[in-house]
């Protein structure tokens, strides 16, 4: 299994305003690489500060996401998929930002981690910090490599799971 985790954090409201991107990638239930970088969205604007500490001042000299991605794909060589905690909403940014750079979508599909911790483990509450927390994995909420790297972790997580207390159950998430 080789599969990539990303996470994005955004300026604003727009799908567009990546002004963090992370991936790590896993083969063979191991961490194998990982890179995080900043982005300069496309407008100043910052609204979500409050939450992942990222203002304008820390990106307005950092490479556009049309200058970055080309460089970060190299990750996404003969993965299988992405995974992201509440993937529509990465994969959404991810569109966002590949459209406004006139790049074309990686074709990888996307799998929740939100939808894998549900089936797997049946918590009150599959928020990315509640599932890191009862699968003792360490986190710093709302910063993308740590997020990404969460998800790759709660995959691998779910694999083991699955292997010890569902053998013959294939897993579809």
């Amino acid at each position: 299994m080789k599969f990539v985790a990303i996470d994005f954090e955004t300026a604003d409201y727009g799908p567009d305003s990546a002004c963090s991107v992370a991936l790590v990638r896993v083969e063979g239930n191991e961490i194998v690489a990982k890179t995080q970088t900043l982005i300069r969205p496309p407008r100043s604007r910052f609204q979500f500060t409050y939450i992942h500490g990222i203002k304008w001042e820390h990106v307005k000299n950092a490479p556009t996401f049309g200058e970055i991605w080309p460089t970060m794909e190299e990750f996404l060589q003969g993965a299988d998929h992405f995974v992201a905690h509440n993937a529509s909403f990465d994969r959404g940014v991810l569109q966002a930002c590949c459209t406004a750079s006139g790049l074309s979508m990686p074709a990888l599909p996307f799998r929740c981690t939100v939808k894998l911790a549900r089936q797997t483990w049946q918590l009150p509450s599959n928020k990315l910090n509640l599932v890191c927390e009862h699968l003792q994995i360490p986190l710093k909420h709302h910063d993308a490599l740590s997020d990404a790297e969460a998800c790759a972790r709660i995959v691998i997580a779910a694999q083991q799971h699955h292997r010890l207390f569902s053998p013959k159950k294939i897993l579809k998430w």
